[in-house]
């Protein structure tokens, strides 16, 4: 059975996917990354018709009407909306799935998800790629795939540590000997970067600004720690809450730090907590090695630096932080029998063949 698989594998173009709450990423064994797309599903409400996925949906953000309403059907990284996610995943792989027989096999699919989900949510996810058209479905833990991507020795015995920020969830993890040591998932990770500054900006100027003006703010002028190297001023428009009127004022890196300064720390305790859970032996090698920032919300400026301060552990962001998930989900994929110790357990949750 197992050649009959990998002789299909050949055949069709075994996917990994990166089903993140803020983007998705796909990536194609043979081919490396070959698309990234927001996780973001307009739907029209009236007639439950899908009208726009990925990009084009994510344009729509705010600017529809009633009827129809431009939703993200993963919340903190596990599936809120079954159905969507569903439409959202048959788009991904009908994108980038080309079938060279003309009945053959759909692709086998790596899918990440966060540490520490529950069964009913691993069943979810592996229910919506089934139903998708994949024809085997593979679950890793965003991460142990992080880790992968950055090229951590992740199956010998030594300390790997590693923080995924993503959209949704931060991933702190311990990894030794293939498996996972220590590891927590918090839900504070860049999405609640986004409603702090969205927060700040009504309660200490009394404006209202969406989630793209929020995100727009963090990229261009947010950081953790104040390096000296950021950019210092941003004009900020909304909507006066007092005046229902347009208005635009220039705010600072000092002020947006502020506003993320809250749910940064969380980000610094959890990995505090982490190194005080981890095993002498590990952090003797992780004190070497050093702490490994993966996700989008590794790029925030000066993160790395506080971490550093904080922990006394040098810290680092791996080469391409936004993609090493998918890239270590792609390695497995190109190496399924050397790595598949890596991969959930599923059994219990497979569908009836």
């Amino acid at each position: 059975m197992k050649s009959f698989s990998r002789f299909f594998s050949y055949l069709g173009q075994d996917i990994a996917i990166d089903l993140g709450t803020a983007n998705s990423l796909v990536y194609v064994r043979g081919r490396g990354i070959v698309l990234q797309e927001p996780s973001v599903v307009a739907v029209n409400q009236k007639t439950g018709q899908i009208l726009a996925i990925g990009k084009e949906a994510k344009k729509m953000v705010g600017r529809t009407p009633a009827h129809i309403v431009a939703t993200r059907p993963l919340v903190k990284g596990v599936i809120s909306d079954f159905e969507v996610t569903e439409q959202m995943l048959r788009y991904f792989i009908d994108k980038v799935y080309k079938k060279k027989l003309l009945i053959g096999p759909g692709p086998r699919v790596i899918v990440g998800i966060p540490f520490g989900v529950t069964e009913v949510e691993k069943k979810a996810v592996l229910d919506a790629a089934y139903s998708a058209g994949g024809r085997e479905v593979f679950l890793i833990e965003e991460p142990m795939a992080a880790a992968i991507g950055a090229r951590l020795v992740v199956q010998e015995a030594g300390g790997n540590f590693i923080v995924d920020i993503g959209g949704g969830t931060t991933e702190v993890a311990i990894i030794s000997l293939g498996g996972i040591v220590f590891a927590k998932s918090l839900r504070v990770a860049g999405d609640k970067l986004n409603e702090d500054i969205i927060y700040f900006a009504q309660e200490e100027y009394k404006i209202a600004i969406g989630e793209r003006t929020a995100e727009a703010i963090k990229i261009g002028i947010g950081s953790a720690y104040a390096t000296g190297r950021e950019k210092k001023e941003l004009p900020l428009r909304g909507r006066n809450i007092v005046t229902g009127l347009p208005e635009e004022i220039t705010i600072s890196a000092d002020a947006v730090r502020k506003a993320m300064e809250k749910s940064v720390r969380q980000i610094i305790n959890e990995i505090k907590i982490a190194v005080e859970e981890t095993p002498p032996e590990l952090l003797a090698d992780i004190m070497t090695n050093g702490i490994h920032l993966a996700g989008g919300g590794a790029q925030l400026a000066g993160l790395d630096v506080l971490i550093t301060k904080e922990t006394k552990i040098p810290t680092n962001i791996v080469e391409d932080p936004l993609t090493a998930m998918v890239r270590g989900a792609g390695l497995v994929l190109e190496n399924l029998d050397e790595l598949r110790d890596v991969l959930v357990e599923t059994d219990s949750l497979e569908p009836p063949k």
